[in-house]
């Protein structure tokens, strides 16, 4: 039961005859509650923050194990390359032109991936949108940052196999035959 007092100040007096009234019509039997709309508030927030904390860690988790898979995509990259780092290394390309090489590929690699996690977001928003009757908000700014963070993920997390082919010794590399 919804009760809106006509004036602001009478509003702790309804809530006192409402408890009374509903006391006596119960047996004096304490089985309802009567919330104000402050209390629904706090209730709400509370949900709220909880809601938004859980998502926060689901995403985090999330971008930890993409940049994982990036790393390994780009560690394997560097292994089965090992000859081709060596030619390039003979023919005269500097640590910095491997560095940047496999740095741009797990660019690639975290963008197409930033890429195809909107586009499924999107998707996932829609679908709920649709069975709940409502219209989801899709948000350009919100897909900018997420495509950047999937990037700075891809860049931190390819860094490292990045290093590791522009160091390689293009002798050791050339005698590779793996």
């Amino acid at each position: 039961i919804l009760v809106v007092p006509e004036k602001a100040k009478q509003r702790q007096m309804a809530i006192s005859q409402i408890k009374t009234t509903l006391s006596k019509e119960h047996n004096g039997e304490k089985d309802f509650q009567v919330i104000t709309g402050e209390e629904a508030v706090v209730v709400s927030k509370s949900f709220y923050q909880f809601t938004t904390t859980l998502t926060a860690i689901v995403a985090g988790i999330s971008l930890i194990v993409g940049g994982v898979g990036i790393m390994n995509i780009m560690l394997v990259g560097v292994a089965e390359r090992t000859r081709e780092i060596g030619i390039r290394k003979s023919l005269g390309a500097s640590n910095r032109h491997i560095l940047l090489q496999f740095l741009i590929e797990a660019l690639i690699i975290s963008v197409l991936g930033g890429f195809i996690g909107i586009i499924i977001a999107i998707a996932i928003a829609l679908f709920i949108g649709l069975m709940l009757g409502l219209t989801p908000i899709i948000s350009l700014q919100v897909m900018l940052i997420s495509l950047g963070l999937s990037v700075c993920v891809g860049v931190i997390f390819g860094l490292g196999p990045a290093i590791r082919a522009a160091r390689k010794n293009p002798i050791e590399a050339l005698r590779d035959q793996s």
